[in-house]
């Protein structure tokens, strides 16, 4: 698949099945579909979306909250695309596609574009995707981008680094629940929801918003927020109870974090970050694509594990060897 493949123009018109075949297209790891997909970026079309990242434990009923809240947005003029962030998948070789068949409904909306996690040999891989996968849906006119994360290890992190807002779902408990997430997820959290505030649970759902709110209140202020933030709520998708408050508290965060340059500041460093994550990636596909410096990698590895050298020697000498097959010694050309 090439770069022709894909109808920019209609990708630009908001057409799901280019924008679809786009993000295939960055999926692939072939070196000609990354050349394509470079070129394939910079020809989409430069627009902004609100950016939110979503994060919750199992069993909350995420899939059942974005489908709420996405339809709740796409009826109130907004065009909604969901993208699903599974870093397991980097293991397992799965992918997150049970998501799609559970918001059913708002995947057959037209102004709603779902698309599940792809399979990757790598974080990095999962990361890089993404984020062009973000770009691609902005580019295709979508103003809303939900960017949803099974919550594994690293991907909170990972997403919040990606996004504009982080939202953490959580269902009723009582304090073994509060005692079970971790204060890091609580620090980059903008608004904790409770889901399942409904029927016998919205009592406990009630305490529950206050024990986060209580926790919330002892983290250290940070300096992107106003008054009051980050703050927990209560909501029940399965009732469309308390989605239309959250969605004004966001947009009450969003106007203020525009307003004082906050949005603006993070997104700089995010293209800065993202840029060295680059970096990064493509000097790792750059080792991995030269069969004597893997050869010469799968040695060091063994030494390493032996202890018969250190760990910062061996990849001094892998970065040398790098490097030297880069540059000619003496005429100073590439090979």
């Amino acid at each position: 698949m090439g770069r022709r493949a894909i109808d920019v123009e209609a990708l630009a018109a908001g057409n799901r099945t280019a924008l679809a075949r786009a993000i295939t297209l960055i999926e692939s790891s072939r070196p000609q579909d990354r050349a394509d997909a470079r070129a394939l970026l910079s020809a989409v079309p430069d627009r902004t979306a609100l950016r939110i990242g979503l994060s919750g434990t199992p069993g909350v009923g995420k899939s059942t909250f974005i489908e709420s809240f996405g339809l709740m947005l796409v009826n109130a003029g907004h065009r909604v695309a969901v993208l699903a962030v599974d870093p397991s998948s980097a293991r397992s070789g799965g992918s997150i596609l049970g998501d799609k068949t559970r918001m059913e409904h708002l995947s057959r909306h037209p102004d709603a574009f779902i698309r599940p996690s792809p399979s990757q040999s790598a974080l990095g891989g999962v990361a890089r995707r993404t984020r062009e996968a973000i770009r691609l849906c902005e580019g295709a006119g979508y103003d809303i981008v939900l960017v949803e994360t099974v919550g594994v290890g690293q991907s909170e992190t990972m997403v919040a680094d990606m996004t504009d807002l982080f939202v953490l779902l959580l269902a009723p408990g009582g304090g073994d629940e509060l005692q079970g997430v971790k204060r890091g997820i609580m620090e980059i959290a903008d608004l904790i929801l409770v889901n399942k505030a409904d029927g016998d649970l919205r009592a406990t759902a009630i305490r529950t918003v206050a024990d986060y709110a209580g926790a919330l209140r002892l983290l250290r202020k940070r300096s992107h927020d106003p008054d009051g933030w980050p703050r927990a709520m209560p909501v029940s998708a399965l009732d469309n109870d308390g989605l239309v408050e959250a969605w004004t508290a966001l947009q009450q965060l969003t106007d203020w974090r525009r307003e004082q340059g906050v949005i603006d500041s993070v997104r700089r460093k995010q293209a800065v970050d993202w840029m060295e994550r680059e970096l990064e990636l493509g000097l790792r596909t750059r080792l991995d694509a030269d069969s004597q410096l893997r050869e010469l990698l799968a040695d060091l590895r063994i030494s390493v594990a032996d202890g018969a050298i250190p760990a910062e020697a061996a990849a001094d000498i892998a970065l040398d060897r790098f490097l030297s097959r880069q540059v000619g010694p003496e005429t100073g050309d590439a090979p």
